[in-house]
Protein backbone atom coordinates (compact mmCIF):
# COMPACT_ATOMS: atom_id res chain seq x y z
CA UNK A 1 0.00 0.00 0.00
CA UNK A 2 1.45 3.34 -0.94
CA UNK A 3 -0.04 6.30 1.18
CA UNK A 4 1.28 10.21 1.23
CA UNK A 5 4.21 10.62 3.67
CA UNK A 6 4.09 13.68 5.96
CA UNK A 7 5.61 16.41 4.03
CA UNK A 8 5.24 15.02 0.52
CA UNK A 9 6.04 11.81 -1.60
CA UNK A 10 4.95 8.38 -0.92
CA UNK A 11 5.35 5.90 2.07
CA UNK A 12 5.56 2.07 1.36
CA UNK A 13 4.24 0.31 4.25
CA UNK A 14 3.52 -3.51 4.62
CA UNK A 15 0.60 -5.33 5.78
CA UNK A 16 1.69 -8.96 7.02
CA UNK A 17 -1.74 -10.19 8.52
CA UNK A 18 -1.14 -13.61 10.65
CA UNK A 19 -4.08 -15.04 11.06
CA UNK A 20 -3.25 -17.05 14.75
CA UNK A 21 -3.23 -13.09 15.74
CA UNK A 22 -6.24 -11.89 14.76
CA UNK A 23 -8.63 -13.63 17.46
CA UNK A 24 -8.80 -11.91 20.58
CA UNK A 25 -6.62 -13.69 23.96
CA UNK A 26 -8.95 -14.97 26.14
CA UNK A 27 -8.37 -12.68 29.68
CA UNK A 28 -6.61 -15.34 31.53
CA UNK A 29 -3.81 -15.17 28.98
CA UNK A 30 -3.74 -11.70 29.18
CA UNK A 31 -3.14 -11.75 32.90
CA UNK A 32 -0.41 -14.39 32.14
CA UNK A 33 2.10 -12.05 29.11
CA UNK A 34 2.25 -9.94 32.50
CA UNK A 35 5.04 -11.32 34.17
CA UNK A 36 8.03 -12.96 31.94
CA UNK A 37 8.48 -16.92 31.91
CA UNK A 38 11.24 -17.35 34.69
CA UNK A 39 11.72 -18.69 37.99
CA UNK A 40 10.68 -16.18 40.34
CA UNK A 41 12.45 -17.27 43.05
CA UNK A 42 16.19 -16.02 45.28
CA UNK A 43 19.70 -18.08 44.04
CA UNK A 44 18.91 -20.31 47.53
CA UNK A 45 15.43 -21.43 46.53
CA UNK A 46 13.21 -18.91 48.30
CA UNK A 47 10.32 -18.63 46.73
CA UNK A 48 9.08 -14.72 45.32
CA UNK A 49 6.06 -13.02 45.66
CA UNK A 50 5.29 -10.56 42.73
CA UNK A 51 4.12 -7.79 45.79
CA UNK A 52 4.70 -7.56 48.96
CA UNK A 53 2.75 -5.42 51.72
CA UNK A 54 2.25 -5.05 55.29
CA UNK A 55 0.09 -8.09 55.92
CA UNK A 56 3.32 -9.32 55.28
CA UNK A 57 5.78 -8.15 57.94
CA UNK A 58 3.32 -8.88 61.04
CA UNK A 59 2.07 -6.50 63.22
CA UNK A 60 4.61 -7.20 65.93
CA UNK A 61 7.57 -5.67 63.25
CA UNK A 62 8.81 -2.65 65.74
CA UNK A 63 9.63 -5.07 68.29
CA UNK A 64 11.41 -7.66 65.78
CA UNK A 65 13.30 -4.44 64.55
CA UNK A 66 14.05 -2.62 67.27
CA UNK A 67 16.76 0.56 67.03
CA UNK A 68 20.10 0.46 65.24
CA UNK A 69 22.50 -0.46 68.15
CA UNK A 70 19.86 -1.42 70.44
CA UNK A 71 18.14 -5.08 71.07
CA UNK A 72 17.87 -7.49 69.01
CA UNK A 73 20.13 -5.32 66.52
CA UNK A 74 18.44 -6.43 63.52
CA UNK A 75 18.94 -2.43 62.35
CA UNK A 76 22.69 -2.77 63.08
CA UNK A 77 25.16 -3.06 65.84
CA UNK A 78 25.57 0.44 66.59
CA UNK A 79 23.26 3.22 66.79
CA UNK A 80 24.77 5.95 63.99
CA UNK A 81 26.30 2.82 62.32
CA UNK A 82 28.18 4.74 59.10
CA UNK A 83 28.15 8.15 60.20
CA UNK A 84 30.00 7.61 63.15
CA UNK A 85 32.87 5.16 61.17
CA UNK A 86 32.66 3.76 58.00
CA UNK A 87 33.18 0.06 57.59
CA UNK A 88 37.39 -1.40 58.03
CA UNK A 89 38.12 -1.73 53.95
CA UNK A 90 40.18 -5.06 54.37
CA UNK A 91 41.82 -6.79 51.60
CA UNK A 92 42.58 -10.02 51.53
CA UNK A 93 46.47 -10.41 50.59
CA UNK A 94 49.30 -12.75 50.40
CA UNK A 95 51.09 -14.56 47.79
CA UNK A 96 54.77 -16.08 47.17
CA UNK A 97 57.55 -14.95 49.43
CA UNK A 98 56.99 -12.86 53.13
CA UNK A 99 58.88 -9.85 51.20
CA UNK A 100 56.09 -9.86 48.70
CA UNK A 101 53.45 -10.03 50.93
CA UNK A 102 54.96 -7.43 52.92
CA UNK A 103 55.29 -5.14 49.69
CA UNK A 104 51.80 -5.43 49.00
CA UNK A 105 50.60 -4.58 52.54
CA UNK A 106 52.47 -1.69 52.36
CA UNK A 107 51.25 -0.90 48.95
CA UNK A 108 47.33 -1.63 50.20
CA UNK A 109 47.73 0.94 52.68
CA UNK A 110 49.21 3.34 51.13
CA UNK A 111 46.49 3.01 48.88
CA UNK A 112 44.08 4.23 51.91
CA UNK A 113 43.40 0.02 53.44
CA UNK A 114 42.51 0.78 56.58
CA UNK A 115 43.13 -3.08 58.12
CA UNK A 116 45.22 -5.82 56.96
CA UNK A 117 43.90 -9.41 56.03
CA UNK A 118 46.59 -11.68 55.45
CA UNK A 119 46.59 -14.80 53.42
CA UNK A 120 48.76 -17.84 54.09
CA UNK A 121 49.15 -20.43 51.64
CA UNK A 122 48.05 -24.31 51.95
CA UNK A 123 51.21 -26.09 53.49
CA UNK A 124 50.66 -23.34 56.20
CA UNK A 125 47.09 -23.58 56.34
CA UNK A 126 47.48 -27.55 56.81
CA UNK A 127 50.01 -27.74 59.56
CA UNK A 128 53.15 -28.08 57.09
CA UNK A 129 56.51 -26.60 56.70
CA UNK A 130 57.45 -25.74 53.27
CA UNK A 131 60.37 -28.41 53.21
CA UNK A 132 57.55 -31.29 53.74
CA UNK A 133 56.99 -33.59 51.45
CA UNK A 134 52.93 -33.04 51.10
CA UNK A 135 53.84 -29.02 50.87
CA UNK A 136 55.41 -29.85 46.96
CA UNK A 137 54.50 -27.55 44.57
CA UNK A 138 52.36 -25.68 46.63
CA UNK A 139 54.02 -23.22 48.46
CA UNK A 140 53.61 -19.40 48.44
CA UNK A 141 50.51 -20.34 45.46
CA UNK A 142 47.27 -19.68 47.48
CA UNK A 143 48.57 -17.09 50.27
CA UNK A 144 52.15 -16.49 51.84
CA UNK A 145 54.32 -18.93 53.66
CA UNK A 146 54.93 -18.65 57.11
CA UNK A 147 56.86 -21.59 58.47
CA UNK A 148 58.33 -19.83 61.90
CA UNK A 149 58.86 -16.26 64.29
CA UNK A 150 61.37 -15.59 62.02
CA UNK A 151 59.05 -15.18 58.76
CA UNK A 152 56.63 -13.74 60.60
CA UNK A 153 59.12 -11.03 61.51
CA UNK A 154 59.33 -10.27 57.68
CA UNK A 155 56.30 -10.13 57.06
CA UNK A 156 55.02 -7.66 59.02
CA UNK A 157 58.58 -5.59 59.01
CA UNK A 158 57.57 -1.59 59.00
CA UNK A 159 54.13 -2.23 59.87
CA UNK A 160 53.72 -0.63 63.49
CA UNK A 161 50.84 -3.53 64.87
CA UNK A 162 49.96 -1.04 67.31
CA UNK A 163 48.56 1.39 64.80
CA UNK A 164 46.49 -1.11 62.52
CA UNK A 165 44.53 -4.04 62.99
CA UNK A 166 44.84 -7.17 61.54
CA UNK A 167 42.94 -10.28 60.23
CA UNK A 168 44.80 -13.81 59.73
CA UNK A 169 42.39 -16.67 57.68
CA UNK A 170 43.90 -19.41 59.66
CA UNK A 171 42.14 -22.42 61.58
CA UNK A 172 43.69 -25.83 62.63
CA UNK A 173 47.23 -23.75 63.45
CA UNK A 174 45.53 -20.69 64.31
CA UNK A 175 47.32 -21.15 68.37
CA UNK A 176 50.64 -20.88 66.34
CA UNK A 177 50.11 -18.03 63.90
CA UNK A 178 48.50 -16.06 66.99
CA UNK A 179 51.74 -16.96 68.94
CA UNK A 180 54.06 -15.39 66.19
CA UNK A 181 51.64 -12.40 66.07
CA UNK A 182 52.29 -11.93 69.39
CA UNK A 183 56.09 -11.95 69.37
CA UNK A 184 56.05 -9.80 66.20
CA UNK A 185 54.20 -7.23 68.43
CA UNK A 186 56.34 -7.87 71.37
CA UNK A 187 59.47 -7.36 69.42
CA UNK A 188 57.79 -4.17 68.56
CA UNK A 189 57.45 -3.37 71.63
CA UNK A 190 53.29 -3.47 71.49
CA UNK A 191 52.37 -5.79 74.28
CA UNK A 192 49.73 -8.56 73.72
CA UNK A 193 46.76 -6.19 75.24
CA UNK A 194 47.46 -3.36 72.98
CA UNK A 195 47.24 -5.74 69.40
CA UNK A 196 43.80 -5.48 67.73
CA UNK A 197 42.52 -8.02 65.38
CA UNK A 198 41.17 -10.95 64.10
CA UNK A 199 41.86 -14.53 63.85
CA UNK A 200 40.07 -17.32 61.94
CA UNK A 201 39.51 -20.47 64.38
CA UNK A 202 36.90 -21.60 63.62
CA UNK A 203 37.69 -25.07 63.33
CA UNK A 204 33.80 -26.64 62.81
CA UNK A 205 33.73 -25.49 59.43
CA UNK A 206 36.09 -26.84 58.66
CA UNK A 207 34.93 -30.02 59.04
CA UNK A 208 31.79 -29.22 57.56
CA UNK A 209 33.12 -27.27 54.38
CA UNK A 210 37.21 -26.27 53.88
CA UNK A 211 38.65 -29.40 55.18
CA UNK A 212 41.85 -28.32 56.34
CA UNK A 213 42.28 -29.61 59.70
CA UNK A 214 45.08 -30.97 61.75
CA UNK A 215 43.05 -32.62 64.78
CA UNK A 216 39.79 -34.85 65.52
CA UNK A 217 36.97 -32.62 66.55
CA UNK A 218 37.40 -32.82 70.36
CA UNK A 219 41.12 -31.79 70.58
CA UNK A 220 40.57 -29.04 67.73
CA UNK A 221 38.39 -27.82 70.10
CA UNK A 222 39.84 -27.99 72.81
CA UNK A 223 42.78 -25.62 71.13
CA UNK A 224 39.77 -23.25 69.88
CA UNK A 225 38.73 -23.19 73.76
CA UNK A 226 42.09 -22.38 74.60
CA UNK A 227 42.26 -19.20 73.01
CA UNK A 228 39.31 -18.34 73.87
CA UNK A 229 40.23 -18.13 77.12
CA UNK A 230 43.74 -16.98 76.46
CA UNK A 231 42.73 -14.36 74.64
CA UNK A 232 40.07 -13.52 77.32
CA UNK A 233 42.79 -12.78 79.99
CA UNK A 234 45.38 -11.52 77.49
CA UNK A 235 44.03 -9.83 74.49
CA UNK A 236 41.46 -7.57 75.13
CA UNK A 237 41.12 -6.08 72.02
CA UNK A 238 41.83 -9.48 69.86
CA UNK A 239 39.01 -11.69 68.23
CA UNK A 240 40.26 -15.14 68.92
CA UNK A 241 37.07 -16.49 66.69
CA UNK A 242 35.96 -15.49 63.90
CA UNK A 243 33.16 -17.78 63.28
CA UNK A 244 32.86 -18.37 58.98
CA UNK A 245 29.88 -18.85 56.90
CA UNK A 246 32.02 -17.82 54.16
CA UNK A 247 33.57 -21.33 53.23
CA UNK A 248 30.65 -22.83 54.00
CA UNK A 249 28.82 -20.62 51.43
CA UNK A 250 31.47 -21.25 48.93
CA UNK A 251 30.96 -24.91 49.28
CA UNK A 252 27.94 -24.39 48.02
CA UNK A 253 25.15 -23.86 50.39
CA UNK A 254 22.13 -21.90 50.64
CA UNK A 255 21.99 -18.44 52.33
CA UNK A 256 19.83 -20.27 55.00
CA UNK A 257 22.39 -22.76 55.75
CA UNK A 258 25.12 -20.71 55.74
CA UNK A 259 23.43 -18.94 58.64
CA UNK A 260 22.30 -21.64 60.49
CA UNK A 261 25.37 -23.89 60.24
CA UNK A 262 27.63 -21.08 61.12
CA UNK A 263 25.08 -19.57 64.05
CA UNK A 264 25.50 -23.44 65.79
CA UNK A 265 28.89 -23.53 64.93
CA UNK A 266 29.29 -20.29 67.11
CA UNK A 267 26.47 -21.57 70.04
CA UNK A 268 28.94 -24.53 70.00
CA UNK A 269 32.49 -22.54 70.83
CA UNK A 270 30.06 -20.21 73.44
CA UNK A 271 29.34 -23.67 75.18
CA UNK A 272 32.54 -24.90 75.10
CA UNK A 273 33.89 -21.90 76.74
CA UNK A 274 30.64 -21.79 79.27
CA UNK A 275 31.86 -25.25 80.32
CA UNK A 276 35.41 -24.14 80.69
CA UNK A 277 34.39 -22.04 83.38
CA UNK A 278 34.58 -18.38 81.72
CA UNK A 279 31.72 -15.83 81.88
CA UNK A 280 29.76 -15.40 78.84
CA UNK A 281 29.70 -11.59 79.12
CA UNK A 282 33.96 -11.57 79.75
CA UNK A 283 34.65 -13.82 76.39
CA UNK A 284 31.61 -13.38 74.08
CA UNK A 285 32.13 -9.60 73.40
CA UNK A 286 35.30 -10.71 71.48
CA UNK A 287 33.90 -13.10 69.41
CA UNK A 288 33.24 -12.11 65.34
CA UNK A 289 31.65 -13.20 62.09
CA UNK A 290 32.73 -13.82 58.60
CA UNK A 291 30.01 -14.19 56.30
CA UNK A 292 29.90 -14.59 52.34
CA UNK A 293 27.95 -11.54 50.35
CA UNK A 294 27.18 -13.23 47.52
CA UNK A 295 24.75 -12.03 44.23
CA UNK A 296 21.23 -12.38 45.53
CA UNK A 297 21.13 -8.64 46.84
CA UNK A 298 18.23 -8.89 48.94
CA UNK A 299 18.64 -12.35 50.47
CA UNK A 300 21.57 -11.45 51.36
CA UNK A 301 20.66 -8.30 53.20
CA UNK A 302 17.87 -9.97 54.59
CA UNK A 303 20.89 -13.09 55.90
CA UNK A 304 22.66 -10.38 57.70
CA UNK A 305 19.88 -8.59 59.70
CA UNK A 306 18.50 -12.05 60.33
CA UNK A 307 22.25 -13.40 61.96
CA UNK A 308 21.93 -10.45 64.32
CA UNK A 309 18.39 -10.49 65.68
CA UNK A 310 19.59 -14.53 66.27
CA UNK A 311 22.43 -13.86 68.24
CA UNK A 312 21.30 -11.15 70.24
CA UNK A 313 18.22 -13.48 71.67
CA UNK A 314 19.92 -16.44 71.81
CA UNK A 315 22.97 -15.07 73.69
CA UNK A 316 20.25 -13.30 75.97
CA UNK A 317 17.50 -16.04 76.16
CA UNK A 318 19.87 -19.57 76.03
CA UNK A 319 23.29 -18.03 77.25
CA UNK A 320 22.41 -16.14 79.80
CA UNK A 321 24.46 -12.92 78.63
CA UNK A 322 23.86 -9.46 80.50
CA UNK A 323 25.36 -6.93 78.56
CA UNK A 324 24.87 -5.55 75.21
CA UNK A 325 27.91 -5.92 73.80
CA UNK A 326 27.64 -9.61 74.09
CA UNK A 327 24.51 -9.70 71.75
CA UNK A 328 25.83 -7.60 69.59
CA UNK A 329 26.53 -9.56 66.62
CA UNK A 330 29.71 -8.09 64.17
CA UNK A 331 30.64 -9.66 61.03
CA UNK A 332 33.26 -9.25 58.17
CA UNK A 333 32.09 -9.78 54.81
CA UNK A 334 33.53 -10.91 51.82
CA UNK A 335 32.08 -10.60 48.21
CA UNK A 336 31.54 -14.53 47.11
CA UNK A 337 34.65 -15.89 45.09
CA UNK A 338 32.07 -18.57 43.80
CA UNK A 339 30.16 -16.33 42.04
CA UNK A 340 33.15 -15.26 39.74
CA UNK A 341 33.74 -16.25 36.23
CA UNK A 342 36.72 -16.52 34.19
CA UNK A 343 34.66 -16.10 30.80
CA UNK A 344 34.43 -12.30 30.53
CA UNK A 345 36.30 -11.35 33.74
CA UNK A 346 35.65 -7.62 34.03
CA UNK A 347 31.76 -8.45 34.63
CA UNK A 348 33.38 -9.64 37.98
CA UNK A 349 33.78 -5.60 38.69
CA UNK A 350 29.65 -5.80 38.86
CA UNK A 351 29.56 -8.74 40.49
CA UNK A 352 31.55 -7.80 43.40
CA UNK A 353 30.26 -3.97 43.18
CA UNK A 354 26.87 -5.21 43.77
CA UNK A 355 28.16 -7.53 46.64
CA UNK A 356 29.61 -5.10 48.23
CA UNK A 357 26.94 -2.97 48.23
CA UNK A 358 24.48 -5.51 49.75
CA UNK A 359 27.10 -5.92 52.44
CA UNK A 360 27.12 -2.33 53.20
CA UNK A 361 23.31 -1.83 53.48
CA UNK A 362 23.49 -5.21 55.52
CA UNK A 363 25.54 -3.31 57.63
CA UNK A 364 28.83 -5.29 57.87
CA UNK A 365 31.67 -3.62 60.43
CA UNK A 366 34.55 -5.07 57.51
CA UNK A 367 34.33 -6.08 54.14
CA UNK A 368 36.97 -7.34 51.44
CA UNK A 369 36.06 -6.85 47.85
CA UNK A 370 37.28 -9.94 45.71
CA UNK A 371 39.52 -8.38 42.27
CA UNK A 372 38.05 -9.53 39.09
CA UNK A 373 41.10 -12.05 37.96
CA UNK A 374 40.62 -14.01 40.85
CA UNK A 375 38.85 -16.55 38.96
CA UNK A 376 41.94 -16.74 37.19
CA UNK A 377 44.79 -16.32 39.77
CA UNK A 378 45.90 -14.31 42.74
CA UNK A 379 44.82 -10.92 42.01
CA UNK A 380 47.23 -8.83 40.59
CA UNK A 381 48.07 -5.41 42.12
CA UNK A 382 46.06 -3.14 39.98
CA UNK A 383 43.19 -5.63 40.45
CA UNK A 384 43.55 -5.47 43.58
CA UNK A 385 43.69 -1.64 43.83
CA UNK A 386 40.53 -1.44 41.82
CA UNK A 387 38.50 -4.13 44.10
CA UNK A 388 39.51 -1.68 47.13
CA UNK A 389 38.36 1.31 45.23
CA UNK A 390 35.04 -0.21 44.82
CA UNK A 391 34.64 0.39 48.79
CA UNK A 392 35.50 3.53 48.54
CA UNK A 393 33.67 5.11 46.01
CA UNK A 394 30.51 3.09 48.02
CA UNK A 395 31.38 5.07 51.23
CA UNK A 396 32.14 8.27 49.46
CA UNK A 397 30.07 8.69 46.50
CA UNK A 398 26.98 6.73 47.07
CA UNK A 399 25.07 8.45 49.58
CA UNK A 400 24.46 4.23 51.56
CA UNK A 401 26.78 5.22 54.67
CA UNK A 402 24.65 8.36 55.54
CA UNK A 403 21.71 6.59 57.85
CA UNK A 404 21.65 3.61 59.29
CA UNK A 405 19.76 0.39 57.76
CA UNK A 406 18.29 2.80 54.81
CA UNK A 407 15.95 -0.80 53.42
CA UNK A 408 14.90 -1.02 56.90
CA UNK A 409 11.24 -1.29 56.90
CA UNK A 410 11.07 -2.56 53.20
CA UNK A 411 7.91 -5.15 53.51
CA UNK A 412 9.62 -7.58 51.02
CA UNK A 413 13.12 -7.47 53.26
CA UNK A 414 11.47 -7.46 56.37
CA UNK A 415 9.34 -10.87 55.00
CA UNK A 416 12.86 -12.39 53.41
CA UNK A 417 14.75 -11.61 57.00
CA UNK A 418 11.92 -13.42 58.74
CA UNK A 419 11.80 -16.30 56.20
CA UNK A 420 15.64 -16.63 56.16
CA UNK A 421 15.24 -16.61 60.38
CA UNK A 422 12.42 -19.23 60.18
CA UNK A 423 14.45 -21.60 58.05
CA UNK A 424 17.25 -21.20 60.63
CA UNK A 425 15.61 -22.18 63.62
CA UNK A 426 14.53 -25.17 61.35
CA UNK A 427 18.30 -25.94 60.88
CA UNK A 428 18.74 -25.66 64.50
CA UNK A 429 15.94 -28.11 65.42
CA UNK A 430 17.36 -31.29 63.60
CA UNK A 431 20.86 -30.18 64.49
CA UNK A 432 19.44 -30.92 68.07
CA UNK A 433 17.62 -33.51 67.44
CA UNK A 434 21.57 -34.87 66.18
CA UNK A 435 22.86 -34.36 69.06
CA UNK A 436 24.20 -30.82 68.69
CA UNK A 437 26.84 -29.77 66.48
CA UNK A 438 29.89 -31.94 66.36
CA UNK A 439 27.72 -34.72 66.37
CA UNK A 440 25.83 -33.84 63.28
CA UNK A 441 29.56 -33.20 61.95
CA UNK A 442 30.08 -36.47 62.37
CA UNK A 443 27.00 -38.14 61.00
CA UNK A 444 27.91 -35.87 57.94
CA UNK A 445 24.61 -33.47 58.19
CA UNK A 446 25.30 -30.37 57.13
CA UNK A 447 28.21 -31.85 54.82
CA UNK A 448 25.09 -33.80 52.86
CA UNK A 449 22.67 -30.70 53.09
CA UNK A 450 25.46 -28.47 51.39
CA UNK A 451 26.13 -31.23 48.95
CA UNK A 452 22.41 -31.04 48.08
CA UNK A 453 22.15 -27.54 47.84
CA UNK A 454 25.08 -27.47 45.26
CA UNK A 455 24.06 -30.10 43.23
CA UNK A 456 20.26 -28.55 42.91
CA UNK A 457 21.68 -24.90 42.19
CA UNK A 458 24.71 -26.20 39.15
CA UNK A 459 21.62 -28.47 37.81
CA UNK A 460 19.63 -25.18 37.84
CA UNK A 461 22.26 -23.75 35.60
CA UNK A 462 22.38 -26.52 33.03
CA UNK A 463 19.32 -26.29 32.38
CA UNK A 464 19.15 -22.52 32.06
CA UNK A 465 16.71 -21.95 34.73
CA UNK A 466 19.56 -19.60 36.62
CA UNK A 467 21.18 -17.15 34.10
CA UNK A 468 25.24 -16.51 34.78
CA UNK A 469 26.16 -13.87 32.32
CA UNK A 470 28.63 -14.84 30.11
CA UNK A 471 28.81 -18.26 31.17
CA UNK A 472 25.77 -20.13 29.91
CA UNK A 473 24.21 -16.86 28.27
CA UNK A 474 25.76 -13.76 26.62
CA UNK A 475 28.91 -16.00 26.19
CA UNK A 476 31.27 -14.43 23.23
CA UNK A 477 34.35 -16.71 21.72
CA UNK A 478 36.76 -14.36 21.21
CA UNK A 479 37.36 -13.41 24.21
CA UNK A 480 41.03 -11.00 25.16
CA UNK A 481 43.55 -12.55 27.59
CA UNK A 482 43.48 -11.06 30.80
CA UNK A 483 47.30 -10.73 32.75
CA UNK A 484 47.13 -12.78 35.40
CA UNK A 485 49.87 -13.01 38.47
CA UNK A 486 52.47 -15.64 37.89
CA UNK A 487 54.51 -17.36 41.00
CA UNK A 488 57.77 -17.68 40.46
CA UNK A 489 58.26 -21.47 41.15
CA UNK A 490 61.91 -21.04 42.64
CA UNK A 491 60.61 -19.38 45.75
CA UNK A 492 59.99 -22.99 46.90
CA UNK A 493 63.77 -23.63 46.96
CA UNK A 494 64.15 -20.31 48.70
CA UNK A 495 61.50 -20.80 51.62
CA UNK A 496 63.03 -24.18 51.70
CA UNK A 497 66.72 -22.82 52.08
CA UNK A 498 65.58 -19.81 54.72
CA UNK A 499 63.84 -22.59 56.36
CA UNK A 500 67.52 -24.80 56.79
CA UNK A 501 69.44 -21.44 57.87
CA UNK A 502 66.67 -21.16 60.69
CA UNK A 503 66.77 -24.54 62.09
CA UNK A 504 71.07 -24.19 62.31
CA UNK A 505 71.01 -21.04 64.00
CA UNK A 506 68.72 -21.69 66.86
CA UNK A 507 69.62 -23.68 69.32
CA UNK A 508 68.29 -27.46 68.67
CA UNK A 509 68.17 -28.49 72.24
CA UNK A 510 65.60 -25.76 73.73
CA UNK A 511 63.64 -26.51 70.93
CA UNK A 512 63.14 -30.06 71.93
CA UNK A 513 62.86 -29.42 75.85
CA UNK A 514 60.01 -26.81 74.37
CA UNK A 515 58.14 -29.00 72.27
CA UNK A 516 58.30 -31.26 74.84
CA UNK A 517 56.77 -29.48 77.56
CA UNK A 518 54.46 -28.96 74.32
CA UNK A 519 53.04 -32.57 74.18
CA UNK A 520 52.73 -32.74 78.19
CA UNK A 521 50.68 -29.77 78.40
CA UNK A 522 48.02 -31.50 75.51
CA UNK A 523 48.17 -34.82 77.22
CA UNK A 524 47.22 -32.84 80.29
CA UNK A 525 44.69 -29.96 80.91
CA UNK A 526 46.70 -26.65 80.79
CA UNK A 527 46.18 -23.53 78.52
CA UNK A 528 48.04 -24.47 75.34
CA UNK A 529 49.01 -21.04 74.18
CA UNK A 530 52.00 -20.32 76.79
CA UNK A 531 53.80 -23.66 75.95
CA UNK A 532 53.19 -22.83 71.89
CA UNK A 533 54.29 -19.03 72.44
CA UNK A 534 57.56 -20.18 74.44
CA UNK A 535 58.53 -22.73 72.02
CA UNK A 536 57.56 -20.22 69.02
CA UNK A 537 59.98 -17.61 70.17
CA UNK A 538 62.64 -20.46 70.27
CA UNK A 539 61.89 -20.29 66.64
CA UNK A 540 60.37 -23.81 66.57
CA UNK A 541 58.61 -24.27 63.22
CA UNK A 542 54.80 -24.31 63.01
CA UNK A 543 55.12 -28.38 60.97
CA UNK A 544 57.16 -29.14 64.37
CA UNK A 545 54.58 -27.77 67.05
CA UNK A 546 51.46 -29.28 64.85
CA UNK A 547 53.57 -32.67 65.04
CA UNK A 548 54.29 -32.41 68.74
CA UNK A 549 50.43 -32.01 69.35
CA UNK A 550 49.22 -34.90 67.00
CA UNK A 551 51.74 -37.71 68.27
CA UNK A 552 49.31 -36.54 71.39
CA UNK A 553 46.31 -35.98 69.76
CA UNK A 554 46.04 -38.17 66.94
CA UNK A 555 44.64 -37.07 63.35
CA UNK A 556 41.15 -36.80 61.76
CA UNK A 557 40.30 -38.54 59.01
CA UNK A 558 36.62 -38.31 57.35
CA UNK A 559 33.83 -40.21 56.67
CA UNK A 560 32.23 -40.57 52.91
CA UNK A 561 29.47 -38.03 53.05
CA UNK A 562 27.07 -40.45 51.14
Amino acid sequence: MRIPAPGGGLRVVFLLVVASRVQPEPPERDAERLEREAEFSTISGQEIEPLYGPEDVGEDLEERLGEPGSYPFTRGPYPSMYRGRLWTMRQFAGFGTVEETNERFHYLLGHGQTGLSTAFDMPTLMGYDSDHPKSLGEVGREGVAVDTLADMERLFEGIPLGEVTTSMTINAPAAILLAFYVLVGEKQGVPAEQLGGTIQTDILKEYIAQKEWCFPIEPALRIVTDMIEWCTEKMPRWHPVSISGYHIREAGSTAQQELAFTLKDGFTYVERALERGLDVDDFAPRLSFFFNSHIDFFEEIAKFRAARRIWARELRETYGARKEESMRLRFHAQTAGVSLTAQQPLNNVVRTATEALAAVLGGAQSLHTNSFDEALALPTAEAARLALRTQQILAAETGVANTADPLGGSWFLERLTDEIERAAYEYFARIDELGGMVEAIRRNFPQREIAEASFRYQRELNEGRRIVVGVNEFAQDDEAQTPILRIDPALEGKQAERLAATKASRDGAAVEVALAELKRVAAGEGNLMPPIIEAARLQATEGEMIAAMQEVFGTYTESPVF
